[in-house]
């Protein structure tokens, strides 16, 4: 039990995050407003520039930390916390500089459209002194927060070695937030007095009917409790609420995306696609050169794939190996086949910009399960039948196993991020994640390879 001083402690830690985040929106919002009305007096004074101004910035600012999160110190660490914010800051920034420099465009001010004047240099200053501001109240936040919160104790109850080794690496990650401090199985003779010294408690890989029955006595206990999600959590979490007569009932809709959906999918997927082959063209004919002049192999790498309802097309991928090489399996950690340009483009997932051309064709979509090789693919469906509910929806050049995950992530955990985005799909969940995409140039351990088999 938590002490009297230990509470006091955590509620003064709460109210310092509070104040942060507060000095954080404000913070933000009064850099860009008192830099923008330096050449823009309208902002000075009331009239329809500030009013129109306001609404754009604090409306993008929610609209923003919906996609990207909002100043989540304590729950992650700063880094993803710092490139959320300061990727929210841009978006931000930019669509209420268009907007201001749009309205502008008058009479009394701009006759043209003037987007890269004096304003501009004042837009890349905010920018830069709202990302300081960010990275500085962030390390702050977190710094202050594990002051009052010493970690959890925590208890990991897993069936197997291997989950409770793969539970304890990830979780070993978290050191200020979760402290192990015993593991146990789930027939553990001294697994209620574990329980009782624990704070959290984490059950891992365990049947159905032995998690129902932890997580009853964790409830009445009043124990923090955190579930690996397994594919009948994330198909029941995703279910709307019924009531039947009097009677409470959880209802699964086997349809995941409607006809109308389906239709602005696809027509989002072209146009989205199309425009970026067009603007991006310049740097796409740059790598095509760089490759191609590299090693004098071919620009592409071609290869099967597998997409909805178990069917195979050909993914188009800028080449990142050696050209006497073959990419017949998954790429490891340090791998000789990369080259030095491949280890670039593939840091910045650059190579996979021509599968744009697969999804204008249709073969694929802008967000969706990751399309796999056809090896890959047999292999876990040997070891993991449930995989192959990923085809369920079309294969997609991101998602949340893409954005959430590494390329070495497991299979299963593979799994059940695709089953989170096909069990909870809508179009602004599609929304969210390309935006969110973003996020992965900042993760350094996103494209990490396979561990070598000796």
């Amino acid at each position: 039990m938590q002490t009297t001083s230990e509470d006091t402690e955590k509620h003064l830690g709460h109210l310092i995050v509070f104040l942060l985040r507060c000095l954080h929106y404000f913070g933000s919002f009064a850099i860009f407003f008192l830099l923008m009305s330096i050449e823009n007096w309208p902002l000075r004074h009331l009239s329809r520039t500030l009013a129109t101004t306001l609404l754009t910035w604090w409306s993008m600012t929610a609209a923003m930390h919906a996609i990207y999160g909002g100043y989540d110190v304590g729950r992650k660490k700063n880094r993803p916390i710092i490139s959320g914010l300061s990727l929210s800051c841009v978006m931000t920034d930019l669509v209420t500089y268009l907007q201001l420099q749009i309205m502008n465009t008058n009479s009394n001010a701009n006759e043209h459209l003037e987007l890269f004047g004096t304003d501009f240099l004042w837009l890349l200053l905010s920018i830069m002194l709202q990302i300081l501001l960010i990275s500085l109240l962030v390390r702050v936040g977190n710094r202050a927060y594990f002051y009052y919160h010493k970690p959890s104790a925590s208890l990991l109850i897993a069936n197997h070695a291997e989950q409770l080794e793969r539970a304890l690496q990830k979780v070993s990650r978290f050191r200020l937030q979760w402290r192990i401090a015993e593991t146990a199985s789930a027939d553990d003779s001294e697994l209620e007095e574990r329980i009782n010294r624990a704070e959290t408690v984490f059950l891992v890989g365990l049947t159905q009917d032995v998690q129902t029955r932890l997580l009853r006595q964790c409830y009445q206990k009043g124990k923090n409790v955190i579930c690996k999600a397994q594919l009948h959590d994330i198909v029941l979490a995703r279910s709307e609420i019924l009531v039947i007569d009097d009677a409470p009932f959880l209802e699964m809709d086997g349809v995941k995306i409607t006809p109308e959906q389906r239709i602005i999918k696809r027509c989002a997927d072209i146009l989205l696609s199309s425009l970026v082959l067009v603007l991006l063209s310049p740097l796409i004919g740059l790598i095509a050169l760089a490759v191609h002049f590299s090693d004098g192999g071919s620009v592409f790498f071609r290869q099967r794939r597998l997409t909805m309802d178990g069917r195979t097309f050909e993914i188009l991928k800028f080449r990142t190996m050696s050209a006497s090489e073959e990419e017949a399996h998954s790429a490891t950690a340090e791998d000789s086949r990369v080259t030095r340009l491949g280890r670039i483009l593939r840091r910045t997932r650059l190579d996979e910009l021509p599968q744009l051309w697969n999804i204008v064709k249709g073969d694929m979509s802008l967000v969706g399960p990751r399309p796999e090789m056809l090896e890959n693919i047999r292999r876990y469906k040997s070891e993991l039948p449930t995989f192959a509910y990923r085809e369920k929806m079309k294969a997609g050049l991101t998602g949340y196993a893409q954005i959430e995950g590494r390329y070495n992530t497991s299979p299963e955990d593979k799994l059940m991020l695709d089953m989170l985005y096909i069990e909870g799909f809508s179009l602004w969940l599609d929304i969210q994640l390309l935006f969110r995409t973003l996020t992965v140039l900042f993760k350094p351990d996103s494209t990490e390879g396979f561990a070598s088999e000796n």
